[in-house]
């Protein structure tokens, strides 16, 4: 899953970061309102970290031009303002939570993880398709009550298949999802990336499960 984080203060940035991409997420970081509005509008994020307060101007600006276009990407409102008022007026214009500095990382991963299956409209902490299931919370994958060990990509793009179960995905729409901007992949990435899980499924009895369709992409029925 893929991330926007705007945030001008470095350490809060960089450890923000680190902490989402060791859970698996692909994370864009800027640290202005202009580039947070040129890469929103640019990219399909699965959830939005947005501070409030920044260099050029105010995070609910953002906020307010995403729900303008209709966008339901969920915002997770970071920031040091905590009044009442504050917050209320967040809300007001569509942030869907919202989370005061200091924080600890593990309450924004829960709020991030619980934001972006909102997203896709899955509101358990796991997912089964016959004999597979994924703990969406541990980030884990079984077969069987078996552990499949996956990578953090890897868990991401089963993920991605499960969550947007019987749609059809493209690898441009795979490669959206889970590399950051700064991540270069070549044309045929994503088939490499496929070929080598669809091993990993085999090798655990269910490699019957991504489906192949010619000259579009991917899907789990």
């Amino acid at each position: 899953m893929r991330v926007l984080v705007v945030e001008d203060q470095s350490l809060i940035g960089k450890a923000i970061v680190k902490g989402l991409e060791e859970e698996g997420f692909a994370v864009d970081w800027v640290t202005n309102l202009g580039e947070g509005m040129h890469r929103a509008a640019e990219h399909d994020y699965d959830s939005v970290i947005l501070d409030l307060i920044l260099p050029d101007g105010s995070g609910s600006d953002l906020l307010t031009e995403l729900r303008k276009k209709n966008s339901h990407t969920p915002v997770l409102i970071l920031s040091a303002r905590d009044s009442l008022e504050d917050k209320a007026l967040a809300f007001s214009h569509g942030t869907d939570d919202y989370l005061t500095k200091p924080f600890e990382f593990e309450e924004l991963l829960m709020r991030v993880k619980a934001l972006t299956r909102r997203k896709h409209q899955h509101f358990g902490h796991s997912i089964e398709v016959g004999r597979l299931k994924l703990d969406l919370t541990a980030r884990v994958a079984s077969v069987d009550g078996k552990a499949l060990p996956l990578t953090a990509k890897e868990f991401a793009v089963l993920e991605l298949f499960l969550l947007r179960r019987t749609h059809v995905l493209s690898r441009e729409q795979v490669c959206e999802h889970i590399y950051s901007a700064e991540v270069e992949q070549g044309s045929n990435v994503i088939d490499v990336f496929i070929n080598k899980l669809r091993r990993k499924l085999e090798a655990a009895g269910v490699g019957e499960l991504i489906e192949t369709i010619r000259g579009a992409g991917y899907v789990i029925r």
